[in-house]
């Protein structure tokens, strides 16, 4: 149900035509709102389900997005590493490059995106508006948020967890040293209230000073207004890297943040679609295809790498056939994919890895990481 901007309107004239009454969606509160996190939650109004039906039958958001011919993806453009506007005005990142994965699937062409920044408080309410096909900037997977803002969260990307970041000269090894100080952190996150209740329990006395983005928390911490900044681990550490000043990153990491894309709930089918995408760059991984090496496959023997890449296969009756997945996409959406991205891995070494992260649980299943996905046949 995206692209409702211009898919519920379409909708509202059929559904006027029948003499129907919809009623609209609502947004809950912000992003990574403490209404977001496990905290109570007040929604306005329902999805509508005769809206949902409706827009569905039209074709959905797939059909929206091939019709449009562009990706609209919700993505950051101040995390170094996973979303940023670079030197030459164009976005990058990592995050970004997995907005490029799904139009290359959907589109055949992975530059066929619009990227609209979002601070953490827009996320949810520009993707239940459908302004945004798919959300994807560091955004935590959480129960409440599932339940609540009417989101769909789908393969993880990214495994991280909270942590914290101090100048080297502070004096400050561990959390318990931290008493007492004034930690920074972005309003309207997880990671607030992530901060709050460990603290807290604890018995950590702090000041929390909030901002609303992090291009306003940096220079606070680099004036040293507060002694701490806290956020996820990996954003820790793209900052440092941009950083003139020697910071620490502490070992204490407080929370589970499970990152990947977001889409709004009611289109199953859209939903798919993105889901395979992204798994399609991390089994290319697995197969050892990257961009480099794709052409090398034409000729493999290999029946469930054929299969993958779209070419033909001997069926049971001895005919060439290209399988079909049924997902709507074109049956070569995977060869698409890492031709013109790469997969999972080189998405990984272009955009983390100059930052010093290392795979950790974003590694393969094969190589004792949590990136396992499902057969593709």
């Amino acid at each position: 149900m995206i692209r409702r901007g211009n898919a519920l309107k379409r909708t509202a004239g059929v559904v006027m035509a029948l003499g129907l009454v919809a009623t609209a969606c609502s947004s809950s509160s912000d992003g990574d709102a403490d209404a977001n996190t496990g905290d109570s939650v007040a929604v306005e109004a329902p999805v509508d389900t005769e809206v949902v039906e409706s827009t569905q039958s039209e074709g959905g958001t797939l059909a929206a997005v091939q019709a449009a011919g562009t990706l609209e993806c919700g993505g950051n453009d101040t995390l170094p590493g996973f979303g940023i506007i670079d030197s030459d005005g164009a976005f990058s990142g990592f995050d970004i490059d997995f907005c490029k994965v799904i139009a290359a699937a959907v589109l055949g062409d992975s530059e066929a995106i619009n990227v609209t920044p979002l601070v953490a408080a827009q996320r949810f309410p520009t993707l239940q508006s459908g302004e945004i096909d798919v959300l994807i900037r560091n955004t935590t997977w959480t129960a409440s948020r599932d339940g609540a803002e009417q989101a769909n969260f789908l393969r993880t990307t990214f495994y991280d967890g909270q942590g914290f970041m101090v100048r080297s000269d502070s004096g400050i090894a561990s959390l318990e040293d931290a008493a007492n100080t004034t930690i920074c952190v972005l309003q309207g996150t997880t990671t607030l209230l992530n901060l709050n209740a460990v603290l807290g329990d604890r018995g950590i006395p702090f000041t929390p000073l909030e901002f609303e983005s992090n291009d306003e928390l940096q220079p606070a911490f680099v004036a040293e207004q507060c002694e701490v900044w806290t956020s996820d681990a990996s954003q820790l550490a793209s900052f440092a890297a941009t950083l003139d000043i020697d910071t620490t990153v502490l070992p204490d990491i407080i929370s589970k943040e499970p990152l990947g894309p977001v889409v709004a709930d009611g289109d199953t089918e859209w939903a798919q679609v993105v889901n395979w995408a992204v798994m399609a760059a991390i089994q290319a991984e697995e197969f050892g295809i990257t961009s480099a090496n794709i052409d090398s496959f034409a000729d493999s023997e290999d029946s469930g790498i054929r299969r993958f890449l779209g070419l033909p296969i001997e069926d049971d009756d001895g005919n060439s056939v290209v399988a079909e997945v049924g997902l709507g996409l074109p049956t070569d959406f995977a060869t698409n994919i890492i031709s013109q991205v790469g997969n999972y891995g080189e998405i990984f070494e272009r955009n983390l890895a100059p930052l010093g992260l290392e795979r950790g649980p974003n590694a393969l299943w094969t190589e004792g990481g949590l990136m396992y996905v499902p057969p593709f046949r």
